[in-house]
């Protein structure tokens, strides 16, 4: 066996004392490190997982049950309705449409009211006396107190702080007379006329008053009174206030566009087979997502060459063996294959759309669901989807109410993440007292070597010593 004595280090042993230290040092700390680096790996490759699932799960959630204020990318009407001409009129249907064409005649579509005051020179800053204005319109009046020193330009900013209610706002327009205070409205239809009653010269606008352009002095309304929308359907009148006629023509809404008046547009409703399969596929797409992403955290991974740590030739998912991920498909397999609202389309295979024994994902069958459609289930997949009532009996709300103990704010994934992360913080303390821990036993073992490297450095002095005495007595009786 080699000697651990090398000329290279301690000045008096002759030992390597640093890498004599550094073995020590790293046998005691050997199986807490492995313990830690261990533990530390599997707590990382969980909460990578488990944000794998998150996000799937999030963009499914999103797809069937999409925030406030926005809009479905799912639309499952049975029936889609199209405009010849979407320059002058626009449609949207829902899942009470009937295929059909209908000819609209737009005779004049709704107008609103407009009104200006007399002209006041100065532009905004035109000084306006101190008084009272009142704004009515529909019933309705709004009053102010325009007090000293105000202008047009405060007059309007009064008016316009209340928009959000009163649905008038303020302007002002200069023209070769001056600066009008002008009101206008984003309610239409005959009978919505702005009036105005006010002590401030100028100020009136009667319903009846029309401005005349050409006199400073004059107030009243501009071009011409509010007007409701007139259009005929297939030969009936109908008239409104809006031009958005929302219950004229069943399961169709129709918006009339500025310049349309006087003009005829063919409305044709049909089966949305387009649009429906487009929706089920998106549908299916987001689910086969969530189905992916539970196989990429749990599915173990064989190799033909054995790992050189464990010598295994199984490497582990993220979530293999874990619960939580087939709890998720199970709940939501459980709603693929329940009735809910029931009716003649009541299951999705119905449509050609089947689960893969292989993987569990979805497929469209597009011969079968043409199938469906030509049976003119198309009305039906809407009430398979959203329900009936509250929609809580659809197949949508009922996948989301699957999956919403996971996603919620402290639901499943939160609560998990939250004790990895505790895990995680607590091997980092641990990791730190370990590195103090070899910081302290480095620095220890370092002194107590070279203590005794100075000792036999001495001894070796002290030896030499006496040898050389010997020497010279020996020498010195010779």
């Amino acid at each position: 066996m080699a000697s651990p004595i090398t000329p290279s280090t301690g000045l008096g042993s002759g030992l390597a004392i640093g890498d004599i230290v550094t073995a020590l040092v790293n046998s005691d700390k050997l199986a807490k490190q492995t313990q830690i680096t261990t533990q530390t790996k599997l707590v990382t490759t969980k909460l990578s997982g488990i944000g794998t699932l998150k996000s799937a799960l999030s963009a499914f959630q999103t797809l069937i049950k999409p925030p406030v204020g926005t809009t479905s990318k799912l639309q499952f009407a049975g029936y889609s309705a199209t405009s010849s001409d979407t320059t002058k009129l626009t449609v949207t249907s829902d899942n009470t449409a009937v295929p059909g064409t209908y000819s609209v005649k737009i005779n004049n579509i709704a107008t609103s009211s407009s009104v200006g005051t007399a002209a006041f020179s100065g532009g905004s800053t035109s000084a306006i006396p101190s008084g009272a204005l009142t704004i009515s319109q529909n019933g309705n009046s709004k009053s102010y107190t325009i007090p000293t020193g105000a202008t047009l330009a405060s007059v309007v900013k009064q008016i316009n702080a209340d928009t959000s209610t009163t649905n008038i706002s303020a302007n002002i327009i200069t023209d070769d007379k001056g600066s009008r205070l002008v009101l206008g409205s984003t309610i239409t239809g005959a009978g919505s006329e702005i009036t105005t009653t006010s002590d401030i010269t100028g100020f009136t606008i009667g319903k009846t008053d029309k401005l005349d352009a050409t006199s400073a002095t004059s107030a009243g309304y501009i071009g011409s009174v509010p007007a409701s929308a007139s259009v005929t359907i297939n030969g009936l009148a109908v008239t409104s206030t809006s031009n958005t006629l929302a219950k004229t023509l069943g399961g169709v809404s129709l918006t009339l566009l500025p310049g349309s008046d006087n003009s005829t547009t063919t409305v044709t409703v049909a089966t949305n087979t387009d649009g429906l399969k487009s929706s089920l596929q998106s549908f299916i797409d987001s689910y086969n997502a969530v189905v992916g992403a539970v196989s990429t955290v749990t599915k173990a991974t064989v190799s033909d060459t054995a790992d050189a740590t464990t010598g295994s030739t199984v490497t582990p998912a993220a979530l293999t063996g874990d619960s939580m991920p087939r709890s998720i498909l199970s709940a939501i397999r459980n709603e693929l294959v329940s009735t809910g609202a029931g009716g003649d389309l009541s299951v999705l295979s119905q449509l050609g759309i089947t689960t893969g024994q292989s993987d569990g994902k979805l497929t469209l069958d597009s011969t079968k669901f043409q199938a469906a459609m030509d049976k003119g289930l198309a009305g039906n997949v809407q009430q398979l989807f959203s329900g009936t009532g509250d929609g809580s009996n659809g197949l949508l709300a009922r996948m989301n109410a699957a999956i919403t103990p996971y996603t919620q704010t402290g639901g499943i994934f939160d609560t998990r993440t939250t004790s990895l992360n505790k895990q995680q913080s607590d091997l980092q303390d641990q990791q730190a007292a370990l590195d103090l821990r070899v910081t302290t036993l480095t620095a220890t073992l370092t002194a107590k070597y070279n203590a005794m490297d100075l000792i036999v450095g001495q001894l070796k002095a002290s030896a030499t010593s006496i040898t050389s005495f010997f020497d010279s007595l020996n020498a010195s009786k010779s």
